[in-house]
Parts: C-alpha cells; sequence; structure tokens
C-alpha cells in the first residue's frame, strides 16, 4: 500500500521591488479549503545529508514590529513545547521557556511580574 502524502502551497505575491506583498497558504486534505492569508512564516527543515537546517524566513511588508515581536513569542513558547515532546529534556525546556518569558517582557507582550 503507498504511504498517503499531502501537499502544503505557499503562494508570495511580490511588489515592483521584489518584496512580498501577501502571503497564503493551503495545504491538500485540511478540513477548511482555499488559501488562508498570513502575514509571516518561518520554514526550518533537516537536510538528512548536510545534517544542515534549511530555512526560509518571509513576513509581508505591512507587518509591524509589536506583530514580529508577539509571533517570535509565539513561536519560540511553541519550539519550546516542541523540544519537550520530541527529547523529553524537561530541564533544558523549561530553560528555553524562560528565555521566552523574558523575551515576551522585553517585548511588552507580557507583564513583567
Amino acid at each position: 500500500m503507498a504511504e498517503e502524502q499531502y501537499e502544503i502551497t505557499i503562494k508570495v505575491g511580490l511588489d515592483e521591488n521584489k518584496l512580498p506583498e501577501s502571503l497564503t497558504w493551503d495545504a491538500s486534505g485540511a478540513a477548511e479549503g482555499g488559501d488562508k492569508n498570513i502575514k509571516a512564516f518561518l520554514l526550518s527543515m533537516f537536510d538528512t545529508d548536510s545534517k544542515d537546517t534549511l530555512k526560509i524566513d518571509l513576513w509581508t511588508k505591512d507587518f509591524q514590529v509589536m506583530e514580529m515581536d508577539r509571533f517570535f513569542y509565539q513561536t519560540f513558547r511553541a519550539m519550546c513545547d516542541t523540544y519537550q515532546k520530541s527529547t523529553k529534556n524537561d530541564a533544558l525546556a523549561n530553560d528555553m521557556r524562560q528565555f521566552a518569558k523574558y523575551f515576551g517582557e522585553k517585548t511588552g507582550i507580557l507583564i513583567p511580574e
């Protein structure tokens, strides 16, 4: 039996200066069909052969700094959870969460305790 496959599509609309003006994504098999508008994405992939991380980071030209701060804070939090789940290294995941909290406080996303 062949493995089931899905496709993720990211579309980048560029302005006359080749700067991202619009970003959309869609996934085959998604419950809600059609392109979904986004303002930024970070895509990291681990290359099997080179053992390097390949990445694409894009954001639209109207993405505000406060939005970027929130995006990074939420990404840091998600990375901590993924790291903990995949490695079971609770201590290091919690250390990473401390940095995420620090980042959130310094950028004004969180109110310092």
